[in-house]
């Protein structure tokens, strides 16, 4: 079944009316939107479909935003993530259960091992970030 046909387009429009999503044009508005997706992204598996539909909206028009105010750098993967974590105020051992182990996290940051593609993927996850980061 397609996303369309889930969802009630009366629901859906009273949800479009009461946020009025659009494109950000400035830093409050970018600001009151991703309140909006945290908001709607905490609410998990209670979410209605029409409520899906828009938080997939918003994280698009969050995500260009993004991309176009805060371009992340070219790096290779490790720098990638020794910024990200730096940037969030992490230590390694905040990645240890993400990354596998302490070992693993330590040898990642010191360019002895590469990123695994599983491990891409976990990392992207937890940071919010394209898996291609770490690649």
């Amino acid at each position: 079944m397609s996303v369309a046909e889930e969802i009630d387009a009366r629901r859906y429009g009273k949800l479009l009316t009461k946020t009025l999503p659009r494109v950000p044009r400035s830093e409050d508005e970018y600001d009151a939107m991703l309140a909006e997706v945290e908001r709607l992204m905490e609410q998990g598996e209670d979410r209605s479909p029409e409520q899906d539909a828009l938080l997939e909206l918003m994280a698009l028009l969050v995500h260009d935003y993004e991309e176009k105010h805060y371009p992340l750098p070219d790096a290779e993967p490790r720098e990638m993530l020794a910024y990200l974590m730096e940037e969030r105020g992490l230590k390694p051992r905040d990645l240890w259960a993400v990354v596998g182990s302490k070992s693993r996290v330590s040898e990642i940051l010191s360019g002895k091992r590469a990123v695994s593609r599983e491990q891409a993927k976990d990392l992207a996850a937890f940071f919010r970030v394209p898996v291609d980061l770490f690649l």
